[in-house]
């Protein structure tokens, strides 16, 4: 069987040099189909080479900006840990100044004990191998929220503790703490010989002689809960301290307050005298708590 040839004639310089090449056909035409896809292949290539190189710098840009986002996220992931620090040292803060003022921290807030802290799962989540940017960014979310939590659950605590610390600081300002009055202890408090039946007899106050018109402050913060004359004590005054507090002034010259009037510690509220039942100037000075008198000394701190 004889296929059709093509005959392919090639001239180079002179004529005497002519040369003729046959070529089967089928082999042209397959050599001009291969021909024709490798050319094609070239021209798609080259497209698609000429494509890549436009869009390189694009590329080189998203590089360079992914690994500014993971750096930005290692950096926050960084903060996030020394919150989460800062959250524990300001809990172990809050538990001593807790112990101090002898307040129960309750256990309300247990489940919250696990939470916080510095996780360093946040900062080696980028050394885990695949995915670690998506790994990174579930942990900051979960420690965001844990610290969220965590806030909450500290400023119901801090302002439980503010609440009880305005208490503490009510109470103290509001217990007799100073002398009421200058001048020496002519009669303390407790059993005595009566200086007007030389009877044993039980002295429910402090005795403070000085002279008249001397003056006398508030121990303590208080109202004035009344004024009065009285047989023993003379001119009374008595003030409510609030608390089971109260505090008698008795054989008064003059008062410088009113009823219902709200007094500061240290504030002048009368003047010392000899009214009532008394052999001299001097201020009877009670302390009552709960409606029950007790010592006076113990209520002067300086």
């Amino acid at each position: 069987m004889s296929f059709k040839k093509i005959t392919i004639v090639y001239l180079p310089d002179g004529i005497k040099a002519v040369r003729q090449f046959k070529i089967p056909k089928v082999i042209f035409s397959i050599v001009l189909v291969l021909s024709f896809f490798a050319t094609a292949f070239l021209v798609w290539a080259s497209n698609d080479y000429l494509e890549l190189k436009q869009e390189l710098p694009d590329n080189l840009k998203l590089v360079q900006e992914n690994n500014q986002y993971k750096s930005q996220l290692s950096v926050l992931a960084g903060k996030i840990d020394q919150m989460n620090k800062k959250m524990l040292e300001v809990k172990e803060y809050e538990n001593k100044l807790k112990s101090l003022v002898n307040l129960d921290t309750g256990d309300r807030d247990a489940q919250f004990l696990g939470i916080g802290g510095a996780d360093t799962s946040l900062l080696d989540a980028e050394n885990s191998g695949g995915k670690s940017s998506q790994r990174l960014v579930r942990l900051m979310h979960q420690s965001l929220d844990d610290l969220d939590t965590e806030i909450s659950v500290k400023t119901q605590a801090k302002t439980k503790l503010f609440n009880f610390l305005e208490k503490q600081k009510s109470m103290v300002s509001c217990t007799p703490s100073i002398a009421p009055a200058d001048g020496w202890v002519s009669s303390r408090f407790g059993y005595r010989i009566s200086p007007f039946t030389n009877k044993k007899e039980f002295h429910s106050g402090l005795d403070i002689s000085s002279r008249v018109g001397s003056e006398i402050s508030a121990p303590s913060d208080g109202v004035v809960s009344s004024i009065e004359k009285t047989d023993g004590l003379g001119l009374r005054l008595t003030v409510n301290h609030g608390y089971g507090f109260n505090t008698v002034y008795g054989h008064l010259s003059k008062v410088l307050v009113s009823k219902g009037q709200a007094v500061k510690r240290e504030q002048k509220i009368a003047l010392m005298g000899n009214t009532g039942r008394s052999t001299g100037s001097h201020l009877h000075y009670e302390v009552h708590l709960n409606g029950a008198p007790v010592n006076p000394e113990r209520y002067i701190l300086n």
